[in-house]
């Protein structure tokens, strides 16, 4: 009930952590600092095609009816910018550095889905999983609290089925809702995912779900896989992408994409960034700062000789090849989650699932003109 969430945040708040969710603004529903359920998107869904989004409203107040919009909550473990250092120059000519005092937020994050859990997952592996660990990552990411929501809802640009990563949760939470909708109004079936989310339920005071209102949640994420009409086929898909690194289907995505970098922007995933440095005018005072950056742009990969990948074709092929195929070498995983977020962002409607797909119908092509030539010789 909408006063139990109320509680939950006043009780997350309390106990340190600053409460993050689904709001909307900026004509779309966005994460943000929210206070309590006035806040929540009630009674606004999401209407979601290739290069095209905007908010409907819904027949009923549901808080989360809702696919994903342009954030993800990599916006906060791995922000857009972050100081790393500066330093300074006294009259004398000493420098001195210094890092960053302030300790990493504690963020409750209210309405996670399961492909951005998945997706969280992922750049656990990037930035906590080796022998060098981002500290500022790790340390936003052991502070955090989750509360998903099972998906009751999914975008024309959804597919998160097919990989594996929805629209259902079953780890990586402390506490995961179901959303019931009866006569109009929300209901929750909420579970506990660790000690402190059952901690945080105990507040609450919640009665035992009913076998009837277990059957209810498990119906409502059958029903949204269900409705799901876009795929990825992942059978092989890393090398179906190797053996199609000069497809002509390249040049064709080539002379639609505007190398914007939206893509890379609202991915859940992505993790390309570079480094400054500024300083003032009297070269006295300095800072040292990360930020996101894509590997659609020309200058990523700029080196002594110049850039390397110079086209939007060849950008364009690292991306997808990378995504799809070459993530699988370094960290045993796909890249996508099938959030569907990149093609409904990418100003030309450019649909990651249909060029996967004409990719692989490429190579299928290429590979039997290459035994036809076997058998002809």
């Amino acid at each position: 009930m909408p006063a139990d969430f109320d509680r939950l945040f006043a009780a997350l708040s309390a106990d340190g952590y600053t409460v993050v969710g689904p709001k909307i603004g900026e004509g779309a529903i966005v994460y943000d600092e929210i206070a309590s359920t006035a806040d929540l998107p009630q009674g606004w869904t999401d209407f979601q095609q290739p290069g095209k989004y905007r908010l409907e409203k819904r027949s009923d107040s549901a808080f989360f009816g809702y696919a994903v919009g342009p954030h993800s909550w990599k916006k906060f473990l791995f922000p857009a910018s972050l100081k790393l250092w500066s330093a300074n120059r006294d009259d004398e000519g000493k420098l001195t550095v210094q890092e960053p005092e302030q300790e990493p937020p504690r963020y409750a994050f209210i309405g996670v889905r399961g492909c951005e859990i998945a997706a969280i997952k992922v750049q656990d592996r990037v930035f906590s999983g080796g022998r060098y660990k981002d500290a500022n990552y790790t340390a936003r990411r052991e502070r955090a609290f989750i509360v998903a929501v099972n998906c009751g809802k999914a975008a024309e640009t959804c597919f998160c089925v097919s990989m594996g990563t929805g629209p259902g949760v079953d780890s990586g939470y402390d506490i995961s809702l179901t959303e019931l909708i009866e006569d109009g109004s929300p209901r929750y079936v909420a579970n506990a995912g660790s000690d402190a989310g059952q901690r945080f339920l105990d507040q609450l005071n919640a009665s035992s779900a009913a076998e009837s209102d277990r059957s209810a949640a498990k119906a409502v994420v059958e029903k949204t896989a269900a409705s799901m009409s876009r795929s990825i086929d992942t059978d092989g898909i890393k090398d179906v992408l190797y053996a199609a690194k000069e497809s002509p289907r390249w040049d064709d995505v080539a002379s639609r994409c505007l190398s914007c970098a939206n893509c890379t922007m609202v991915c859940p995933t992505c993790f390309c960034h570079s480094v400054s440095e500024t300083s003032d005018l009297q070269v006295s005072n300095f800072e040292h700062t990360r930020e996101w950056d894509s590997c659609f742009s020309m200058n990523f990969t700029f080196t002594a000789g110049g850039v390397v990948r110079d086209t939007t074709k060849s950008r364009y092929r690292q991306w997808l090849t990378h995504k799809l195929g070459s993530w699988i070498d370094q960290f045993g995983t796909s890249g996508c989650v099938g959030c569907g977020r990149c093609i409904a962002w990418c100003p030309v409607g450019i649909d990651i699932t249909e060029e996967a797909a004409a990719l692989r119908a490429s190579a299928r092509s290429a590979a039997a003109a290459l035994e036809e030539g076997d058998d002809a010789s």
